[in-house]
């Protein structure tokens, strides 16, 4: 009986391990401070935000994993899943690593309205790149306009409860406005 694990398993348990390892050495925490791990914090303005397994930025990770899957399946069709996936996993990593430097983490702190943030634990940036696989494989099995749906749903979720998404996210990173800024800030 063969106990290894499948390929593209292996790659993404090899990928997390290894940005485990260097958020450790950048000096990031394990857990959150607080002491314990909760599979769900969902209090956007607190100290525990981007500190437990999921939280409201779940859904932008899954939404990752679906561009990512689209992105590499145009950029390599005749690549096999496990190779697409690696290479989703290394701008994953990446993100997570460079999300967690004190460039990032000021920028968060100056462009948005995430006055407290202080970067992801680890166990949260390990759950992010989890959650950006879990994407990528619903987006490997289903038809294009149910990934398109479910990128649809989340932004509209997590816009209408948090008044947040991947797409503010990106849009507060990159090209600040202060109206955005304000009707975030309620």
């Amino acid at each position: 009986m063969n106990r290894t694990l499948p390929k593209p398993v292996a790659v993404a348990a090899a990928a997390i391990a290894a940005t485990a390892v260097v958020l450790h050495l950048m000096g990031r925490i394990w857990i959150c401070k607080c002491g314990y791990v909760k599979l769900w914090h969902g209090v956007v303005v607190s100290s525990e935000n981007s500190q437990h397994l999921s939280d409201w930025y779940t859904p932008s990770h899954i939404i990752h994993g679906i561009l990512f899957y689209a992105l590499f399946t145009w950029l390599m069709p005749r690549a096999s899943i496990a190779t697409r996936l690696t290479f989703a996993l290394v701008v994953e990593c990446a993100w997570e690593i460079f999300e967690n430097t004190s460039f990032i983490i000021n920028r968060y702190r100056e462009a948005t309205i995430s006055l407290d943030y202080f970067g992801d634990s680890i166990i949260n940036s390990a759950a992010d790149i989890a959650a950006m696989v879990i994407g990528f494989f619903l987006a490997a099995r289903l038809p294009v306009w149910a990934s398109i749906a479910i990128i649809v749903f989340f932004e509209a979720l997590t816009t209408y409860l948090i008044r947040d998404g991947l797409a503010l996210n990106i849009l507060m990173l990159v090209w600040p406005l202060e109206a955005v800024k304000a009707w975030q800030g309620g």
